[in-house]
């Protein structure tokens, strides 16, 4: 039964972020607002999480998760960057976009896309998310809280746990959270190549 935490969305409170990030270490798999869309989210080392998203979300194992990391020197010690990749990344971070990059040996297998060996890699300019993130001193593995089926994710807290009350260890409650999702942008090609727009702008990029 999912546990309801209701955090200030500009300043988090220091006790429910700590609670918080001790179900996540402790394997527990949270629904969390970030500055896009809600997320399931959860720590990445635990294995069981991925099968547990798979299945709310309806996906097999060549879904692309997403890192979501604090910052980008985080993001360097689990993804290949070069000097080009950087710049893109220093100029769009933090923000509304995830990256496809390539995995590094950081990183398990099973986390990768099994072809590709890559993996969606973000940082969420999102005060609760990233005082999370601060506090568990590590990424969280995240994807977007889409049910099969659906064209949107789900915003409200109430809804969530309404439908997925049994099947998660906590949904936080940050007000509003708009349904927009990122921009993903897969970078391991010459150029920047748009997987999908979302709410981040295609400018930095030259996608418009």
């Amino acid at each position: 039964m999912a546990q309801l935490f209701h955090i200030h969305p500009e300043h988090p409170q220091p006790r429910l972020i700590k609670q918080a990030a001790e179900i996540a270490r402790s394997g527990g798999l949270i629904a969390m607002p970030t500055d896009a869309a809600y997320s399931l989210a959860g720590v990445a080392g635990y294995a069981p999480l991925l099968d547990r998203i798979r299945r709310i979300r309806g996906v097999d194992e060549r879904h692309h998760f997403t890192l979501m990391c604090r910052d980008l020197s985080e993001i360097a010690t689990y993804a290949r960057v070069d000097n080009a990749q950087y710049r893109l990344l220093k100029a769009s971070t933090p923000g509304s976009y995830t990256f496809i990059l390539e995995g590094t040996r950081e990183l398990p297998r099973r986390l990768l896309h099994p072809k590709r060996k890559t993996i969606g890699l973000r940082v969420p300019n999102h005060p609760l998310a990233l005082a999370l993130l601060e506090e568990l001193d590590e990424p969280l593995l995240t994807s977007t809280l889409i049910l099969p089926g659906s064209e949107a994710p789900l915003a409200d807290a109430d809804e969530i746990r309404e439908h997925l009350e049994k099947l998660l260890d906590l949904v936080i409650d940050a007000g509003q959270c708009g349904t927009a999702m990122t921009t993903v942008i897969n970078l391991t090609g010459a150029q920047p190549e748009l997987v999908r727009a979302g709410q981040g702008p295609l400018a930095p990029f030259g996608l418009e």
